[in-house]
């Protein structure tokens, strides 16, 4: 397996944890907020197991779809996350459109809020981009 096959694989991982976060017991508080943070829904966790097994899948068949994973999902998450500090909403679980704009913010919860997709989807554009030069 090739080091971009396993950062596709470790992706898998990272977002299967995610997809499970609403279903441990002590990471949600009463107002429904993952660490007190963010709310995930269902929708959300479907979004990350169906872009878990896209991980996995990638990392199964082979670094050339390793490498397409991690640049479209970086592209996309990374986007999501940018969108999230520039409007409170993102568009991967449509809030953009079914929500107005909070406007641009960098409070410490819009920060924490919105890192998560910033890092996954920074790391993984760049990790598909220089470890997928050769391919």
């Amino acid at each position: 397996m090739t080091l971009i096959q396993k950062f596709a694989l470790g992706y898998f991982v990272i977002l299967m944890a995610a997809a499970g976060l609403n279903y441990i017991p002590g990471i949600t508080d009463d107002a429904g907020l993952a660490f007190g943070i963010f709310a995930l829904d269902l929708f959300d966790d479907m979004l990350h197991l169906v872009s878990a097994i896209w991980a996995l899948t990638a990392a199964l068949w082979g670094a050339r779809s390793s490498k397409i994973f991690l640049v479209i999902f970086g592209a996309l998450y990374l986007g999501d996350g940018a969108l999230g500090f520039l409007t409170g909403w993102g568009y991967l679980d449509f809030g953009i459109f079914t929500n107005p704009s909070d406007g641009l913010s960098f409070t410490i919860f819009r920060v924490l809020a919105n890192l998560p997709h910033i890092a996954l989807g920074g790391v993984a554009l760049v990790v598909g981009l220089r470890l997928g030069r050769t391919l």
